[in-house]
């Protein structure tokens, strides 16, 4: 095994994670699972390939049939702590200590401590944040709740994509979720057991019956050899692929033991569309900042279909993240239009039967809690079985009617480029126009950009093609616009880089299927941080505090 040297000021923290013991079980986890992991990432390229070449769609499994017909079997209850899971923080990056620190003296039910969408998996970043996890484990962070008494850690580790470059083990590069997984298991998993408190994940980015049965394998081998007891580990599957909805009650089945209920949300899922099916013109996805939202026939019914096959399997259902920030001031005319807009997103999931969800904002907890109390009865909607849901693969797979918008192409242009300039200053989101947006957002962002292009998609506005000539003007003029804002020499250059490398994803010829695995493979992100960018420049010219933008 070779670790790269510890970063600069972290130390103290690089030596209490990487003991002894701890990088002996990461290369037996590794070594043990890393030839299944990439049988797991050539079955997804195999499928899609098959896709691709005969136009298939996909639909429920007929091998698997029995087990959706099987009235009988359910998931082993939820501990305690998980009950009552009516508010997450989401987008909880746990190197942002400051931030995380409040999260965790808040009254959310739990924090979604993300090591995934809403964090940039710098080596530094990686090791502040399961420092700062094991810190409050622990309960050695000042002003913080016993973890006993905190909002419940569900740890969000990276999705197979993505690799850890500073671990190789037997000549490979670790993969990314083994690495976060195994530190945080090795390190918390006992405390967090002792203290009722976990072992709780979310697994994000999972397509198949085959990659949770994965997992599962995991959680038996991590539990027999940390000699914790089986089914102590408990995980919500985040469904954010099309094909993965196609499998949920198998999904569930495979983590039967472990399984802590699904998640739904709506970017990573709408962008998926456009991953599997984007080369065909009948998956043309409409502008998403107009015609794409969770009462479109498709988005409902994947969300009608995820609770009604959780509860049916006495698992829980928990909706997407508020993306919204609250003006600062409760006086401000604005305040009362992004709450009710949040309300009436939220109530809409409530109805549907879900059993918590997240938001970004702190201040919006209180209010959700309150919402959640006023349209629900009990700490939970297990009772909601949904029996009116009958969903088709016609329902999962009708693409909303609608164009696209010079709005609309501006703003998915903005937030691709971005995201890229945060995720080059080592972070994992950031703040544009009242409300945070993340890798979820920029996928989606991207993947509109590069498919309208594709098929040539016109403007409603004026009739104008979607063409490279189009979408390269406006990223300039974005590019000049922003960079105003810039306070150096180097930030200037590191957004010209960021939308550089935008046009580079959606100039393709061929589909980059994970923005962030581009990112993370690229060398400009590696030679970035292997010079050690200061924290001052992590702060990109255009994220205002609070999200108000400066544009």
């Amino acid at each position: 095994m070779e670790l790269s040297p510890p970063p600069k000021g972290l130390e103290a923290a690089y030596a209490s994670l990487f003991t002894t013991g701890s990088l002996s079980f990461l290369h037996e986890l590794i070594s043990t699972f890393d030839e299944e992991m990439e049988q797991i990432l050539q079955l997804r390229v195999s499928r899609k390939a098959h896709l691709d070449l005969s136009g298939d769609l996909p639909n429920f499994l007929e091998s698997t049939a029995h087990i959706r017909a099987d009235p009988d079997w359910r998931v082993l209850p939820v501990p305690t702590r998980l009950q009552k899971r009516h508010v997450d923080i989401g987008d909880m990056a746990p190197c942002d200590t400051q931030r995380f620190v409040r999260a965790l003296q808040s009254p959310a039910q739990g924090i979604q401590v993300d090591f995934d969408d809403g964090n940039c998996p710098t080596f530094p970043n990686q090791i502040k944040g399961i420092h700062n996890v094991i810190l409050a484990v622990n309960n050695q962070l000042p002003g913080v709740p016993h973890i006993s008494q905190a909002p419940v850690l569900m740890l969000r580790p990276r999705a197979w994509n993505m690799v850890e470059h500073n671990m190789l083990v037997e000549g490979k590069e670790a993969p990314g979720p083994l690495f976060d997984f195994g530190l945080l298991m090795y390190h918390c998993g006992r405390t967090l057991l002792e203290n009722q408190s976990g072992p709780f994940f979310y697994l994000s980015k999972v397509e198949s019956l085959m990659e949770s049965r994965l997992w599962n394998n995991i959680f038996v081998w991590t539990q027999q050899k940390l000699g914790l007891p089986l089914g102590c580990i408990k995980a919500t599957v985040l469904i954010e692929n099309v094909l993965a909805t196609f499998e949920m009650e198998e999904i569930l089945y495979e983590l039967r033991e472990h399984s802590a209920g699904l998640n739904c949300g709506i970017w990573d899922y709408s962008a998926s569309f456009v991953n599997k099916f984007g080369y065909r013109r009948d998956f043309l996805l409409p502008d998403r900042s107009k015609y794409v939202n969770m009462e479109k026939r498709f988005l409902r019914s994947y969300l009608d279909l995820l609770v009604q096959t959780c509860h049916r399997r006495g698992a829980l259902a928990t909706g997407g993240m508020a993306a919204l920030l609250l003006p600062q001031s409760q006086h401000a005319d604005s305040y009362s239009k992004v709450l009710a807009a949040v309300e009436r997103l939220k109530l809409l999931e409530i109805n549907a039967g879900v059993d918590g969800f997240m938001v970004y904002d702190m201040n919006l907890i209180k209010p959700m809690q309150k919402l959640f109390e006023r349209h629900s009865e009990g700490d939970n909607q297990l009772h909601q079985l949904r029996g009116d849901v009958s969903v088709t693969p016609e329902d999962l797979l009708s693409m909303p009617s609608g164009g696209v918008t010079l709005h609309g192409l501006k703003y998915n242009i903005a937030v691709g480029v971005l995201f890229i300039n945060a995720w080059l200053s080592g972070k994992g989101h950031f703040f544009y126009r009242g409300q945070v947006e993340d890798s979820a957002t920029a996928e989606i962002s991207r993947s509109q950009v590069w498919q309208w292009i594709r098929h040539q998609a016109r403007l409603e506005d004026d009739g104008r093609v979607v063409s490279r000539r189009l979408v390269t003007e406006l990223t300039k003029e974005l590019r000049t616009e922003l960079g105003l804002f810039c306070r150096s020499g180097r930030s200037t250059q590191r957004l010209h880089t960021a939308a550089d490398m935008f046009l580079e994803v959606v100039l393709k010829r061929h589909f980059p299927e994970f923005i962030t695995s581009y990112l993370n493979l690229d060398h400009t992100f590696l030679s970035s941080h292997c010079l050690g960018e200061e924290e001052e420049e992590a702060e990109a010219a255009v994220e205002p505090s609070r999200g108000r933008s400066k544009l």
